[in-house]
């Protein structure tokens, strides 16, 4: 599947800059009301984003991939 140049910039934007501040922000008020599961959350928070990114990067890797094939740059066998 092949993601839009918006849609992909949204999810980035997402995932490098709202979902951790959001998630920043739930761990400091969480601990500041001592909540019993702030570890548990942020460990989950932290590893959800970390996939997400890395869904992310591996779809970045693709299009470059995609990208040089279609340019003629990946048959570096043919001359």
């Amino acid at each position: 599947m092949k993601l839009s140049n918006k849609t992909y910039d949204f999810l980035k934007n997402l995932v490098i800059r709202v979902l951790p501040a959001i998630l920043t922000f739930a761990g400091v008020v969480m601990t500041t009301l001592n909540f019993e599961y702030t570890e548990i959350v942020l460990t989950i928070g932290t590893a959800f984003i970390t996939m997400l990114g890395t869904i992310l990067g591996i779809s970045t890797n693709r299009y470059y991939i995609d990208l040089e094939l279609s340019n003629g740059k990946g048959d570096e066998n043919e001359q």
